[in-house]
């Protein structure tokens, strides 16, 4: 059956979507058919700027011949092997080489998944054995931030702050703690400028680590910016106060670089972006421009020693997936560094988020928007119902949604995020005259949105 045909959307009506259910029974999906660059085509034929990456993930586009010829190649050759039973295929081998020399901070080993949720679900699993290898069975607790998405099996759903991935599906799971979520805009105190801020979250941190017990806690996990909750940078000299903290509780710090990293910000890493220092790092999503699934877990050699005593101690290793550094994603994602290289992508991403930062931050003016925010080529614009009160819309009225359906509407699509936020994360070959027209299609929707919003 041809994707345009009569019957595709009624076939389309099996697949069950990540969204509200409710609404896609009633409208049904949008069809997508192919891609160009930076553009899709729907089935009724009409081009779009896909100015969220998909889910902030086809950094090359949607046509990049490079690495669907590196798939062909690998599948010619080698379509599966495994890693498990002292057993390796060298694409793997070489992607972990380059993630490893290439690494923000000193990393020492990669492990291998299929998603991020499955990297921070590993991430979960290492924190935890690893306690249990140096005798600290007590040690287990996780933090994470509220408003911060880290995946949705059952663990990482836990560790996401939002409470969508939260509802009916009884997590967090035991040993899930959450603390602040940094946003200044709506969390700064009257008066309370944003060190302040990050001074308060900091001691609040400090104060769960004691009323729980800095001996019962394990990790901390933070995206160096929050993405699916809202693209919220941290407030100024928010990492520089609690990565104190963590060291001094001997606390591990895992870095979620899934949305941010691969030159997200222009550096390869947000870790260096914002000059973290974590002991495990989750990557995913542009790792292969998302051509092919594969996530991964960077840890330091003092971790990974310790995994190793931990084998020796109780057997083999038992954690791993029948995917886990599959040939044809490595090989994808291994093409996809090379291109990233050779073409100088993060120079051209500091280049091009010139203009994308200065159109996004003269949304600021329009009268539904109360915050715009960014850095690199991501960026949010928050609707709010009152500029002065930064009092949001009821979201039973839809204003997010409505925008950016108005934006598809306009040849453009982005998404809507908790707080009526709009985000943006074009591809990173996005060009400077591309950015005008998805900036000139934000600006058509939201103009449109004055008259939704006076009728409600």
């Amino acid at each position: 059956m041809k994707p345009n045909s009569p019957h595709a959307r009624d076939v389309a009506a099996h697949l069950h979507p990540f969204t509200n259910l409710a609404a896609h029974s009633e409208r049904g999906p949008h069809i997508f058919q192919r891609g160009e660059g930076i553009y899709v085509y729907d089935d009724d034929g009409k081009k779009h700027i896909e100015g969220l990456a998909g889910l902030w993930c086809a950094s090359l586009g949607f046509s990049e011949k490079r690495l669907v010829e590196a798939a062909t190649r690998q599948l010619e050759t080698l379509p599966f092997y495994h890693n498990f039973a002292h057993k390796a295929v060298e694409p793997a081998i070489e992607l972990a080489e380059f993630l490893v020399d290439h690494a923000p901070v000193p990393m020492s080993k990669v492990f291998f998944t299929n998603s991020g949720s499955e990297a921070n679900d590993t991430q979960v699993k290492l924190v935890w054995y690893y306690n249990n290898v140096l005798g600290r069975p007590e040690k287990k607790k996780i933090i994470a931030r509220r408003g911060a998405y880290h995946g949705i099996t059952l663990a990482t759903a836990s560790l996401t702050g939002m409470q969508y991935a939260h509802n009916a599906f009884d997590v967090p799971i035991k040993n899930i703690l959450h603390t602040d979520c940094p946003h200044y805009y709506h969390y700064g105190e009257d008066g309370e400028s944003e060190e302040e801020f990050s001074t308060r979250l900091a001691a609040n941190l400090e104060q769960l680590i004691q009323e729980e017990g800095p001996e019962t806690v394990a990790a901390f996990i933070a995206e160096p910016f929050l993405g699916a909750g809202g693209v919220i940078m941290p407030p100024k000299g928010y990492f520089e106060k609690i990565q104190p903290i963590l060291k001094e509780h001997d606390i591990l710090f895992i870095a979620d670089e899934v949305i941010s990293g691969f030159f997200r910000t222009g550096d390869m890493f947000a870790t260096e972006t914002f000059d973290l220092k974590p002991d495990l790092i989750t990557m995913a999503k542009q790792i292969s421009a998302a051509y092919q699934p594969i996530g991964a877990v960077m840890m330091t050699e003092e971790i990974h020693d310790v995994l190793v005593e931990g084998s020796r101690k109780f057997g083999i290793f038992g954690t791993g997936f029948t995917y886990s550094g599959h040939p044809v994603p490595a090989a994808v994602a291994l093409e996809t560094q090379k291109i990233y290289e050779e073409r100088n992508i993060g120079e051209h991403v500091k280049s091009v988020s010139v203009n994308f930062q200065k159109r996004l931050h003269a949304l600021a003016d329009h009268p539904l928007v109360g915050e715009t925010r960014g850095l690199g080529l991501i960026g949010a614009v928050e609707l709010v119902a009152d500029k002065a009160g930064k009092v949001n819309f009821d979201p039973a009225q839809k204003v997010g949604p409505w925008v950016s359906d108005r934006a598809a509407h306009h040849g453009l699509i982005v998404r809507p995020l908790l707080n009526d936020s709009i985000a943006f994360c074009p591809p990173l070959i996005i060009s400077d005259a591309q950015v005008k027209d998805m900036m000139d299609a934000i600006e058509r929707a939201l103009d449109d949105a004055i008259g939704y919003v006076a009728e409600l």
